[in-house]
């Protein structure tokens, strides 16, 4: 295990009946705020009232900014960038998944800077300071109500690329489960798939032999969140389990899950971020797709972790005697078919024409996140594979 410091400034707030302490949290920063949501689903649920009476009664001002989309993009954030100038908002709070909460941090980031956003992510500029940001849950999946990093996509460009800067923690993140009842089978099992592949990107690119305590802990919360994936599929309203996902994804992508790990990698994002960008697939959609290939990939050049994790994951008897890597993929194939997700690009409807494209489209982000191995022609391999 590797030196590494591990700070969250987040504060969480988790359990049923939360949502109405969102105005005193928002309270401390400021008194006008940027209420950042989506397309209007959580006016159908409740939540929005919720929210709404909650910050009106802590005698904040609301200036609105809905319509974020699934992959949210940089001309939508410009938009919320404008509003809060204009407005002199003072805090945003995003109600909603980790598209809404990444748009929430691009526009906290970039309300406070003469310069566009976008110089963040192509490591032009650097975060200095920011809005404070607080957020209201409704999707179990990214990790970004607590965590430093944010995902947008140039939709002039077709770039989908990421940042991370520790000021861009929440001071607050409520996660009410029940939030996530209204979360479609497909959508839920996006999100976990969302989820697992945040651990498995630290759990196969790490460098070190032994990882034995993040082992563990990553191999346990794959199976809990595989398990109780798998269940909710029957029964969609089950708190406990909307609860342990909940939790189990946000614990993903934290920052706990890679410490001491050393130098890790995303190269799985890196490939799906072209996908999104190119076909506005779900995020999660395209790393069921994705994940399975790179896996074929990698399992060239380690066989023995990818064994490990499927022995540790999915047990010890295979068809001939203990689990080898090639059954480890399966298996998680058929996981990811029983919870109704695609495994492939022709089930996304990419043609395999379009590999090239894809695979020129994805070295941008692979320059940028030091992904040196993976060239374009390394690329086509892995999608290939995904095919």
């Amino acid at each position: 295990m590797e030196n590494f410091v591990f700070h969250n400034p987040t504060k969480i707030i988790f359990g049923n009946n939360t949502i109405k302490q969102i105005g005193k949290e928002c309270k401390p920063y400021g008194d006008s705020v940027l209420l950042v949501y989506g397309k209007g689903s959580i006016r159908k649920n409740g939540i929005y009232q919720q929210v709404i009476s909650s910050l009106t009664e802590s005698g904040i001002d609301i200036v609105e900014h809905p319509d974020v989309q699934s992959n949210p993009v940089l001309s939508h954030v410009r938009k919320g960038i404008q509003l809060v100038k204009k407005n002199n908002c003072q805090v945003v709070c995003a109600v909603g998944g980790g598209s809404v909460i990444d748009e929430a941090k691009a526009i906290c980031a970039g309300s406070v800077v003469d310069f566009d956003v976008w110089k963040f992510f192509t490591g032009k500029k650097s975060i200095k300071k920011v809005l404070p940001l607080t957020c209201v849950l409704t999707l179990a999946a990214s990790g970004s109500e607590m965590n430093s990093g944010m995902v947008i996509t140039n939709d002039e460009k077709k770039l989908k690329f990421g940042f991370g800067n520790k000021r861009l923690h929440p001071k607050t993140s409520i996660l009410d489960p029940e939030t996530t009842y209204t979360v479609p089978a497909d959508y839920s099992a996006y999100g976990a798939v969302d989820a697992i592949s945040h651990v498995l990107e630290f759990y196969f690119t790490t460098q070190l032999q032994f990882t034995p305590v993040q082992d563990r802990f990553i191999e346990g919360l794959v199976i809990n969140i595989m398990e109780c994936c798998t269940q909710l599929m029957k029964d969609l309203t089950n708190y406990r389990l909307r609860a342990e996902l909940m939790w189990s994804s946000t614990l993903a992508l934290n920052g706990l899950s890679a410490a001491g790990l050393g130098k890790v990698g995303f190269p799985m994002h890196m490939i799906e971020h072209s996908l999104s960008a190119l076909y506005d697939v779900p995020h999660g959609a395209g790393l069921a797709v994705v994940i399975p290939g790179w896996l074929k990939f990698f399992k060239q050049s380690n066989p023995e972790r990818v064994k490990q994790f499927g022995q540790r994951v999915f047990g010890y008897h295979g068809k001939n005697g203990p689990i080898n890597q090639g059954e480890t993929i399966k298996l998680f194939i058929d996981w990811l078919k029983r919870v109704g997700c695609p495994t492939t690009l022709r089930e996304l409807a990419i043609p395999e024409e379009d590999i090239s494209k894809i695979a020129e489209n994805a070295t941008s982000l692979a320059k940028i996140w030091r992904l040196d191995r993976y060239d374009q022609e390394t690329i086509e391999t892995i999608l290939h594979l995904c095919r």
